[in-house]
């Protein structure tokens, strides 16, 4: 099934969720994940490997970060090629001093914000897609 391309479509229908937990982003040495964590995004850099995981797996791994995210997936199947998406999300949460880190998934973006206005954030996004509907 292709993705949506549509920018109405895609803010329209993107029903932000909030995933539970905390979510940490911090760098290692080298390409191999440490044993015991499983972390929802990896980025391989030169400077080392960028792991998104839950907060209490670094903490049990020893692991340090300095930046604690709540999690938001936008639960529409978003084309890879799609114009205007992250940008309509970045500017909905610029609009209330939010920060937001994008990283897209084959079938859905997944925004990590600053858990303490995480929710706040799914009110911004709900709205945002709301005005797209009407």
């Amino acid at each position: 099934m292709a993705g949506e391309t549509d920018l109405g479509k895609l803010l329209g229908g993107m029903r932000p969720r909030l995933n539970p937990g905390e979510y940490v982003f911090t760098t290692i040495e080298g390409s191999a994940t440490p044993d015991g964590v499983r972390p929802v995004v990896t980025v391989v850099e030169d400077e080392g490997l960028t792991l998104v995981l839950r907060r209490d797996e670094a903490d049990r791994a020893g692991i340090g970060y300095e930046f604690v995210a709540g999690w938001i997936t936008l639960n529409v199947h978003s084309a890879l090629e799609a114009i205007g998406l992250t940008a309509a999300v970045a500017d909905a949460l610029t609009r209330i001093g939010l920060s937001c880190n994008v990283v897209a998934g084959f079938y859905h973006d997944h925004i990590f914000v600053p858990h303490a206005r995480a929710a706040e954030a799914v009110i911004a996004l709900k709205r945002l897609a709301a005005d797209a509907e009407r």
